[in-house]
C-alpha cells in the first residue's frame, strides 16, 4: 500500500514540476500562446475531472479493469485545492466510494452467477490476461476471503492486488449482499480517504515543487527510468523461470 501511495505522490509531484517548468518556456507567438504538451495534458485533465468521471474510473478500478485508484483520487483532490476549482474533497471521496461500490457489485454478481469454474477459466484466458487477471490472483483473493470471513471485504480493500478482486470470492461464497455493501463501503471509503490525504499533502508541497522544478524534473525522469528497467528485468526473469 505504501508503495502505491508513493507512486501517486510521484505522479503529482512530477506533474507539478513539469508544469512549472513549462510555464518558464518562452512564448512562441505574441498573439497565440503555444501550450506545451504538459499544458495540454493539464488543461484536459482539469476539464475532464468531475464527479461523473471520478465515479466511472473508480467503478472501473473496483471491477476487473486495470485502472489504479492512485491516479484518480489524489490528482482530483490536488485539482480541488486550486483556487478556481469547483470540486469538493468530500464529494470526491463520496463519489469515489460510490464508484467503488458499483465496480465491486459488478464483480460480486458476475462471480455469483457465473460460478468458480467459469471465473477461473476466464482469468487464465487471453481476454483475462488483457485485464491483468490470472487464476493465481483469484486464488490469492479467495484464500484471503476464506481466512478472514466477512471482514475480508473490509480489510481486503486496503491491500494491493486483493483490493479490486476481493469482491469475486465474496460472490462465489454467496455472501449476504447487504453485509457485502457495508464492509465494502467502509473499506473503500477509508482507502479513498487515504488517497485524498495523499493528494492534499502533495498540494501542500507545491511551493517547494515550483521552486525546484528543474531539479525535480530530472529526479522523476531518473526514477521513471529506473522503474522501467526494473519492470523489464522482472518480466524477463519470469519468462526465464517459466522456460
Amino acid at each position: 500500500m505504501s508503495r502505491k501511495i508513493l507512486l501517486a505522490l510521484l505522479l503529482i509531484f512530477s506533474f507539478t514540476a513539469f508544469k512549472a517548468t513549462a510555464q518558464e518556456l518562452p512564448v512562441k507567438s505574441s498573439s497565440d500562446t503555444t501550450l506545451s504538451m504538459i499544458g495540454h495534458i493539464e488543461a484536459w485533465y482539469k476539464d475532464n475531472t468531475n464527479y461523473f468521471s471520478i465515479t466511472a474510473l473508480m467503478a472501473a478500478e473496483s471491477s476487473i479493469l486495470p485502472v489504479p485508484s492512485e491516479i484518480v483520487i489524489p490528482p482530483a483532490v490536488y485539482i480541488a485545492l486550486e483556487p478556481d476549482s469547483k470540486l469538493s474533497i468530500f464529494l470526491i471521496i463520496l463519489f469515489g466510494t460510490i464508484g467503488a461500490l458499483i465496480g465491486a457489485s459488478f464483480n460480486y454478481f458476475m462471480s455469483k452467477w457465473l460460478g468458480r469454474f467459469v471465473i477461473y477459466k476466464f482469468a487464465d484466458s487471453k481476454v483475462g490476461k488483457l485485464f491483468l487477471l490470472s487464476s493465481e490472483k483469484i486464488q490469492k483473493a479467495e484464500t484471503f476471503f476464506n481466512e478472514h470471513g466477512k471482514t475480508s471485504t473490509f480489510i481486503g480493500r486496503l491491500i494491493p492486488v486483493i483490493r479490486h478482486l476481493i469482491s469475486i470470492p465474496a460472490g462465489l461464497a454467496r455472501m449476504n449482499y447487504f453485509n457485502f455493501l457495508l464492509y465494502t463501503t467502509l473499506g473503500a471509503g477509508l482507502w479513498n480517504c487515504v488517497l485524498a490525504l495523499t493528494g492534499y499533502l502533495a498540494h501542500g508541497q507545491q511551493e517547494m515543487i515550483n521552486k525546484y522544478s528543474h531539479e525535480l524534473s530530472y529526479v522523476f525522469v531518473g526514477i521513471g527510468a529506473i522503474l522501467l528497467v526494473w519492470l523489464i528485468v522482472k518480466s524477463r526473469n519470469k519468462k526465464k523461470l517459466k522456460a
